[in-house]
């Protein structure tokens, strides 16, 4: 199987469901941010300590897989996919609850960094916040998955929460944020 198709090469790309898209289109910046996202959180893996930061970026970057896979399929499109449900919400949620339950109260701003891990992990949650804004400016023009932008919005305070944890977890303090 070739890599490429060259079907691209003019400037469009191909969505599910047949209908092509200029490659600047807002669709594309939306799952191209969380395609960047998943890339983001494979370089965290790489540098996590915590078994449980471990089994959540797993986790999350195979639900992204469905995510990104939903917004590259109009909602119109006769196409039989996966869409991202209110699991995927509920199940951020629990991942948060169990990672604040370990981790000392917050009493300050703090500043992304302490180990590698967890600044890989603040990384990947600004390129979440991003994704949240594209998927926001997407809903705007085009009918999509509501569930996507919820999630979203959950996983970056899910990412919050994690680097945090890897600190913890490495016996290593949060950068406080100093006036």
């Amino acid at each position: 199987m070739k890599i490429y198709t060259k079907t691209g090469d003019g400037g469009t790309t191909g969505l599910f469901g047949g209908r092509r898209v200029e490659k600047d289109h807002q669709r594309l910046n939306a799952y191209g941010s969380i395609d960047e996202l998943n890339a983001f959180l494979g370089l965290s893996m790489v540098h996590a300590a915590a078994p449980m930061t471990r089994e959540v970026t797993n986790w999350l970057q195979n639900t992204l897989f469905v995510a990104g896979a939903d917004l590259a399929t109009p909602f119109e499109a006769n196409s039989h996919i996966d869409r991202l449900g209110q699991e995927a919400i509920s199940k951020a949620e629990e991942y948060i609850d169990a990672v604040v339950i370990e981790i000392p109260e917050l009493s300050n701003f703090i500043l992304p960094g302490g180990t590698r891990s967890a600044a890989a992990l603040h990384v990947a949650r600004t390129v979440c916040r991003r994704a949240e804004r594209e998927i926001f400016t997407l809903s705007k023009t085009e009918n999509i998955n509501p569930n996507i932008l919820i999630f979203v919005n959950r996983i970056s305070d899910l990412l919050f929460v994690l680097a945090r944890y890897e600190n913890f977890f490495q016996h290593v303090s949060d950068v406080n944020w100093e006036k």
